[in-house]
């Protein structure tokens, strides 16, 4: 994952994205670089223009949430009472985050 990852961001500085610089950035995140992954992605990459699959990627994932929303008006019925308890264990979580 790291990989991508530092390939969009190579994109987005419109740097190269090659073996070279995706290397350099993972390394730079402390992590150790598998050469044959870099090749790999950097094949892979190759024939694809990132700018259209960053557009494309939303739609794909809007989907999902479309789909979700339909199911959503009939569990508005069956929604349990809130009273208050959620909303504390949720702030207890943010706070272990933080010391």
């Amino acid at each position: 994952m790291e990989y991508v990852y530092a390939a969009l961001l190579l994109h987005k500085l419109k740097k190269d994205v090659n073996e070279a610089n995706i290397s350099s950035v993972v390394k730079a995140s402390g992590t150790d670089v598998n050469e044959a992954q870099v090749k790999s992605l950097v094949a892979a990459l190759a024939d694809v223009n990132i700018d259209d699959a960053v557009k494309a990627a939303p739609v794909a994932a809007a989907a999902p949430a479309a789909d979700a929303s339909a199911g959503d008006e009939a569990k508005k019925e069956e929604k349990p009472k809130d009273d208050g308890k959620s909303e504390d264990a949720a702030m207890e979580g943010l706070s272990s985050l933080f010391g």
